[in-house]
Protein backbone atom coordinates (compact mmCIF):
# COMPACT_ATOMS: atom_id res chain seq x y z
CA UNK A 1 0.00 0.00 0.00
CA UNK A 2 1.56 3.07 -1.08
CA UNK A 3 1.82 6.30 0.74
CA UNK A 4 -1.61 8.13 -0.73
CA UNK A 5 -3.69 4.85 0.78
CA UNK A 6 -2.10 5.26 4.45
CA UNK A 7 -2.98 8.87 4.32
CA UNK A 8 -6.47 8.40 2.85
CA UNK A 9 -6.97 5.20 5.54
CA UNK A 10 -5.55 7.56 8.33
CA UNK A 11 -8.17 10.74 7.08
CA UNK A 12 -11.52 8.07 6.97
CA UNK A 13 -10.50 7.03 10.01
CA UNK A 14 -10.56 10.24 11.69
CA UNK A 15 -13.51 11.48 9.89
CA UNK A 16 -15.37 8.66 11.80
CA UNK A 17 -13.84 9.50 15.09
CA UNK A 18 -15.46 13.23 14.27
CA UNK A 19 -18.78 11.59 13.43
CA UNK A 20 -18.75 9.64 16.60
CA UNK A 21 -18.05 12.19 18.61
CA UNK A 22 -20.86 14.27 17.25
CA UNK A 23 -23.17 11.51 17.74
CA UNK A 24 -21.94 11.11 21.62
CA UNK A 25 -22.45 14.98 22.20
CA UNK A 26 -25.77 14.92 20.76
CA UNK A 27 -26.54 11.96 22.54
CA UNK A 28 -25.25 13.50 26.11
CA UNK A 29 -27.38 16.47 25.25
CA UNK A 30 -30.92 14.78 24.36
CA UNK A 31 -30.75 16.01 21.20
CA UNK A 32 -30.01 12.22 19.68
CA UNK A 33 -33.61 11.71 18.50
CA UNK A 34 -34.57 13.47 15.33
CA UNK A 35 -38.39 12.85 15.90
CA UNK A 36 -40.03 15.65 13.89
CA UNK A 37 -44.09 13.41 14.49
CA UNK A 38 -46.81 15.17 15.03
CA UNK A 39 -47.42 16.45 19.02
CA UNK A 40 -49.66 18.03 21.14
CA UNK A 41 -48.69 20.21 24.35
CA UNK A 42 -49.82 19.48 27.89
CA UNK A 43 -49.13 21.63 30.74
CA UNK A 44 -48.02 20.56 34.45
CA UNK A 45 -47.27 22.91 37.39
CA UNK A 46 -45.13 21.83 40.07
CA UNK A 47 -43.77 23.48 43.56
CA UNK A 48 -40.08 22.50 42.78
CA UNK A 49 -38.89 21.54 39.40
CA UNK A 50 -35.54 20.47 40.98
CA UNK A 51 -33.00 19.82 38.03
CA UNK A 52 -35.46 19.00 35.50
CA UNK A 53 -34.14 21.00 32.00
CA UNK A 54 -35.84 21.86 28.60
CA UNK A 55 -35.60 18.85 26.21
CA UNK A 56 -35.97 16.25 29.05
CA UNK A 57 -37.61 13.35 28.45
CA UNK A 58 -41.30 12.37 29.22
CA UNK A 59 -41.80 8.86 30.29
CA UNK A 60 -44.83 6.54 30.33
CA UNK A 61 -44.08 2.80 31.65
CA UNK A 62 -40.43 3.76 31.01
CA UNK A 63 -41.48 4.84 27.00
CA UNK A 64 -40.35 8.28 26.26
CA UNK A 65 -43.67 9.62 24.46
CA UNK A 66 -42.39 13.29 24.39
CA UNK A 67 -40.39 15.88 25.48
CA UNK A 68 -40.02 19.01 27.83
CA UNK A 69 -40.79 22.05 25.45
CA UNK A 70 -40.33 24.96 28.24
CA UNK A 71 -40.39 25.57 32.05
CA UNK A 72 -41.29 28.90 33.09
CA UNK A 73 -42.62 30.48 36.66
CA UNK A 74 -45.50 31.28 37.12
CA UNK A 75 -45.84 34.86 38.69
CA UNK A 76 -49.21 34.60 40.36
CA UNK A 77 -48.76 31.05 41.93
CA UNK A 78 -44.63 30.93 41.86
CA UNK A 79 -44.79 27.60 40.66
CA UNK A 80 -42.44 25.84 37.99
CA UNK A 81 -45.51 25.98 34.83
CA UNK A 82 -43.93 23.05 32.66
CA UNK A 83 -44.85 22.93 28.90
CA UNK A 84 -44.95 19.13 27.17
CA UNK A 85 -44.77 18.29 24.24
CA UNK A 86 -46.69 14.60 23.54
CA UNK A 87 -46.89 12.45 20.68
CA UNK A 88 -49.59 12.47 19.24
CA UNK A 89 -50.51 9.16 18.70
CA UNK A 90 -50.17 8.65 22.70
CA UNK A 91 -53.31 9.84 24.31
CA UNK A 92 -53.41 10.02 28.22
CA UNK A 93 -56.88 10.07 30.37
CA UNK A 94 -57.48 12.94 32.07
CA UNK A 95 -57.28 12.04 35.20
CA UNK A 96 -53.39 11.25 34.56
CA UNK A 97 -50.98 12.38 36.65
CA UNK A 98 -47.46 13.60 36.28
CA UNK A 99 -44.50 13.25 38.30
CA UNK A 100 -40.53 14.71 38.57
CA UNK A 101 -38.39 11.81 38.66
CA UNK A 102 -34.66 10.89 38.72
CA UNK A 103 -32.79 8.56 36.34
CA UNK A 104 -31.09 6.35 38.66
CA UNK A 105 -29.31 7.65 42.10
CA UNK A 106 -27.67 10.84 40.70
CA UNK A 107 -28.75 10.68 36.93
CA UNK A 108 -31.11 13.05 34.90
CA UNK A 109 -34.38 13.97 35.87
CA UNK A 110 -37.76 13.58 33.85
CA UNK A 111 -41.45 13.46 33.90
CA UNK A 112 -43.09 10.21 34.41
CA UNK A 113 -47.04 10.69 33.43
CA UNK A 114 -49.29 7.94 35.11
CA UNK A 115 -51.84 6.72 33.30
CA UNK A 116 -55.56 7.10 34.63
CA UNK A 117 -58.86 5.52 34.20
CA UNK A 118 -60.94 8.79 32.74
CA UNK A 119 -62.52 7.72 29.70
CA UNK A 120 -61.67 11.42 28.38
CA UNK A 121 -58.30 11.72 27.04
CA UNK A 122 -56.59 15.30 27.55
CA UNK A 123 -57.06 17.92 25.09
CA UNK A 124 -53.71 19.84 23.08
CA UNK A 125 -53.26 22.55 25.99
CA UNK A 126 -55.09 20.91 28.92
CA UNK A 127 -53.38 21.13 32.35
CA UNK A 128 -52.22 18.26 34.17
CA UNK A 129 -53.87 18.52 37.53
CA UNK A 130 -52.50 15.85 40.03
CA UNK A 131 -48.73 16.77 40.04
CA UNK A 132 -45.84 15.77 42.68
CA UNK A 133 -42.12 17.73 42.55
CA UNK A 134 -39.12 16.45 42.60
CA UNK A 135 -37.40 14.87 45.10
CA UNK A 136 -34.35 17.38 45.85
CA UNK A 137 -31.66 15.02 47.26
CA UNK A 138 -30.10 18.01 49.74
CA UNK A 139 -33.70 18.29 51.48
CA UNK A 140 -33.81 14.61 51.89
CA UNK A 141 -30.22 15.29 53.57
CA UNK A 142 -30.91 18.24 55.20
CA UNK A 143 -33.60 17.11 57.11
CA UNK A 144 -32.35 13.42 58.12
CA UNK A 145 -29.30 15.63 59.15
CA UNK A 146 -31.80 17.78 61.40
CA UNK A 147 -34.01 14.78 62.98
CA UNK A 148 -30.34 12.91 63.96
CA UNK A 149 -29.43 16.02 65.38
CA UNK A 150 -32.86 16.31 67.57
CA UNK A 151 -32.56 12.71 68.35
CA UNK A 152 -28.71 13.11 69.56
CA UNK A 153 -29.90 16.18 71.56
CA UNK A 154 -32.84 14.62 73.14
CA UNK A 155 -30.82 11.16 74.26
CA UNK A 156 -28.01 13.31 76.00
CA UNK A 157 -30.41 15.58 77.66
CA UNK A 158 -30.39 14.91 82.05
CA UNK A 159 -34.09 14.28 82.88
CA UNK A 160 -36.46 17.17 84.10
CA UNK A 161 -35.88 17.25 87.58
CA UNK A 162 -38.82 15.62 89.61
CA UNK A 163 -41.74 18.17 90.83
CA UNK A 164 -41.43 19.57 94.62
CA UNK A 165 -44.17 17.54 96.30
CA UNK A 166 -43.09 13.79 94.18
CA UNK A 167 -41.52 11.46 96.77
CA UNK A 168 -38.91 9.03 95.64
Amino acid sequence: MGKKGIETLVGLFVLLGMAGLVFLALQAANLGTFNSGETYALLAKFDNIGGLKVRAPVRSAGVTVGRVASITLDPKTYQGVVRLQVERGVQFPADSSARILTSGLLGDQYVGIEAGADEKSFAPGDTIKQTQSAVVLESLIGQFLFNKAADAGSATAPPPPAPAGAKK
